[in-house]
């Protein structure tokens, strides 16, 4: 499904993933566990093809990323995006957020999914009427609504308390159990216990 390279990066002239090559198998809940300035966001943001390792190649399903000609297109079918922050389009209301990214034959799962979080009754309010935790519950909806091969995940539950991140672990889970491949990287360790394998980074390295 996923394969890493002897993928190294650097942001300018240092140097934060060191040589790393590794697979995730399909249908894997992969938890990347590591202190801030581990490199695991900077992994994170390489593996969801939003940033082009300096050294390494990465393949999604045997193609070699680098020479995909529009990956916007392979995005869109394929991935599914949970940032650590929400990037929601504060002129759209809930739903038109999440309809935005669905494609046509998927506009239909946006109901049942702000059910699942519920935050259904907030779909036709603007995201500068909702609360920090209810915005980031859409940016899952958001994530979730094509039914996506790969979900990836930055700290996902950062703004949200204990019973709504459980809310989220649980569609993770759930989406996992059905065939999807998601991968988190978090701060926080309850993630572990749903996951099928974690990889701990530091110093951009894996442990």
């Amino acid at each position: 499904m996923i394969k890493a390279s002897n993928i190294s990066h650097f942001y300018g002239k240092e140097q934060v993933l060191y040589d790393l090559s590794f697979e995730i198998g399909s249908g894997q809940f992969v938890f990347l566990s590591g202190e801030s300035g581990s490199g695991k966001s900077t992994l994170l943001s390489i593996l969801s093809t939003l940033l082009q390792p300096s050294k390494g190649e990465l393949f999604i399903d045997g193609e070699i990323i680098s020479e995909i000609k529009n990956i916007d297109i392979f995005r869109q079918n394929r991935v599914g995006f949970i940032f650590q922050f929400h990037y929601l389009i504060n002129y759209l209301t809930v739903y038109e957020n999440i309809a935005l990214a669905a494609t046509e034959d998927k506009k239909q799962n946006i109901n049942k999914i702000l059910t699942e979080l519920k935050i259904a009754e907030l779909s036709s309010r603007y995201p500068n009427e909702i609360s920090g935790g209810q915005r980031q519950r859409v940016a899952v909806a958001r994530a979730l609504v094509n039914e996506p091969k790969i979900i990836f995940a930055d700290e996902p539950t950062g703004s949200l308390d204990s019973n709504n991140s459980l809310i989220v672990y649980e569609l993770l889970k759930n989406a996992q159990k059905g065939g999807t491949t998601v991968v988190v990287a978090s701060h926080d360790m309850n993630i572990e216990n749903y996951a099928t394998e974690v990889l701990r980074l530091r110093d951009g390295k894996i442990l």
